[in-house]
């Protein structure tokens, strides 16, 4: 489980794969409001590889990524690639 981190170290910050393909940037973060789990990230300026993924995207064309999917928040915001597709 990834250790939770305030939401404002994780906006703005790029979603890259574990191999380092940058996805796009970290726009917003759903969660359940009754237990404050979170469910997906929201991103926003998806790059080229991203697009050829066909994710799920929102109905404001962000993409989201469930939130399962990630493995690292440092610099950047580590996904597994597997667990998106």
């Amino acid at each position: 489980m990834v250790e939770k981190k305030p939401l404002n170290q994780i906006i703005g910050k790029t979603a890259v794969t574990k191999e380092g393909k940058k996805l796009g940037k970290v726009k917003d973060i759903t969660f359940e409001t009754r237990t404050g789990e979170l469910i997906h990230l929201i991103l926003t300026e998806p790059t080229v590889y991203l697009k050829n993924l066909g994710i799920e995207k929102s109905k404001g064309k962000d993409i989201i990524i469930p939130y399962s999917a990630i493995l690292a928040i440092g610099d950047f915001v580590v996904v597994a690639e597997e667990d998106v597709v």
